[in-house]
């Protein structure tokens, strides 16, 4: 058995989990960002949860630019005090088991990648719709991290600038599931401001300055899209995040994509947009197939020099 984590701003999920990817349990608990000390206590309190099972080794997705071949956090995302701060050792140490860490996007494209929208594909773009907009860029059959780990980092894409402040936009917050929600809750008043699932009555239902934004939205996605598509030209660009599980999500970013096409007649390029199989737990199955990577490399090495 194989323990996977999913670290997010919020909460962080635990699964134990075979090879073939089976789930045989799971739960998720608060995290803290408040210091590393409690961060850790956390965590540990989820690895000791499982661990009177036979655990083979520990997979974990978790924001900021990671260095997988050493285990090491850059820029923590919503976790600052990670920075620098080698995970893969800490734990190693601990637990005496392999453990493989790795960006939290990346692992959603890593799950579409073994077993989800994008397997077999040999060049694809998963874009993740969260807080901001994550994911990950398959080039040849791998997942693409660049020089500097800031492959598939979409957030910090630019949509747009001031001509005179030059202050830029960014994808990030445009592109943002959150935000949008927000938007439409706070228009509408009502007190839960990241419901999902209300701000999406509204777009279900026709409203009228609901589907305003939820239209800018989607225009928004739709213009990164058509950009992608001419600088990497993938076979498939799928869309996941929570908001994926929304039937009429991906409906209305291929409408708006055809919309700028007519608008914009230069265009050439024909996207093919699909919806990610892994919604909620692609960061646990992308996490898994990560380690399983770099365990099966160790035995091949191994028998090598055998």
């Amino acid at each position: 058995m194989y323990l996977s984590i999913d670290i997010g701003g919020t909460l962080i999920k635990s699964a134990l989990m075979d090879r073939s990817g089976q789930i045989f349990k799971k739960e998720s608990r608060p995290i803290s960002r408040k210091s590393i000390d409690e961060f850790d206590n956390i965590l540990f309190q989820v690895i000791d949860y499982y661990f009177s099972t036979d655990i083979r080794g520990i997979s974990v997705s978790c924001p900021g630019a990671v260095d997988t071949n050493t285990g090491t956090i850059y820029n923590g995302g919503a976790f600052p005090f990670q920075h620098n701060v080698n995970l893969k050792s800490k734990l190693e140490h601990r637990y005496g088991v392999e453990v493989a860490i790795e960006n939290d996007g990346r692992c959603a494209a890593l799950a579409e990648l073994w077993l989800g929208s994008v397997q077999g594909k040999r060049d694809a773009v998963v874009l993740v719709l969260g807080s901001g907009v994550g994911g990950g860029i398959i080039l040849d059959g791998k997942l693409r991290h660049g020089g500097n780990l800031l492959s598939g980092e979409m957030s910090y894409i630019m949509d747009g600038f001031g001509e005179e402040s030059q202050k830029a936009t960014f994808f990030g917050f445009t592109g943002s599931a959150v935000e949008m929600i927000k938007r439409i809750n706070t228009l509408k008043q009502e007190k839960e401001l990241l419901d999902g699932k209300k701000a999406f009555k509204y777009i279900n239902s026709g409203d009228e300055e609901a589907n305003n934004i939820f239209d800018e939205f989607c225009q928004s996605i739709g213009t990164q899209i058509l950009n992608l598509q001419y600088i990497l030209d993938p076979e498939i660009i799928a869309i996941g995040g929570g908001i994926s599980a929304q039937q009429i999500l991906i409906e209305r970013i291929k409408l708006a994509i055809e919309e700028l096409k007519r608008v914009n007649p230069m265009h050439v390029a024909k996207p093919n947009v699909i919806c990610c199989e892994f919604q909620n737990d692609a960061n646990l199955y992308g996490a898994l197939y990560n380690l399983l990577s770099n365990v099966d490399k160790l035995l091949k090495k191994t028998n090598e020099v055998l």
